[in-house]
């Protein structure tokens, strides 16, 4: 007596489901060796240097655009100079460092002035942002 199957396999699923697993690791993969952006929406074009800064504990980012009317950023949020003393008290008190991101082309005066600011109000360590030469 020859047995018959009353259910009948269909291998295809396999192939799909192998292809499905393919595509989420290359997903997965394609999304962990992307460059991640450090502060978003804010788009600087950082001069160059042949010198790089080694990772600063407890920091927060200042971000100066150029332009004809330089904007700065404090904590992703635009501020004013007169906004920004505030600011940098409540730093210090946390005994943050800062880290100056300004563009290429904003001018000296305004990189220095922040500098100062954040001095004068007693932060001890200001660095000022530069893209590594490659």
């Amino acid at each position: 007596m020859k047995l018959s199957r009353t259910i009948n396999f269909n291998f295809g699923w396999l192939v799909l489901v192998t292809l499905v697993d393919l595509a989420f690791l290359l997903v997965f993969f394609l999304l962990l060796s992307s460059n991640f952006i450090l502060q978003q929406g804010i788009s600087i074009s950082m001069p160059f240097s042949r010198f790089t800064l080694g990772p600063l504990a407890n920091r927060q980012i200042i971000s100066i655009t150029g332009g004809a009317v330089p904007a700065i950023y404090f904590r992703d949020q635009r501020v004013t100079m007169e906004q920004l003393g505030p600011l940098l008290d409540a730093a210090k008190r946390n005994d943050q460092s800062i880290i100056i991101k300004a563009d290429r082309s904003t001018s000296y005066e305004t990189v220095a002035e922040v500098a100062n600011a954040a001095l004068e109000h007693g932060v001890t360590a200001v660095a000022l942002a530069a893209t590594p030469l490659r």
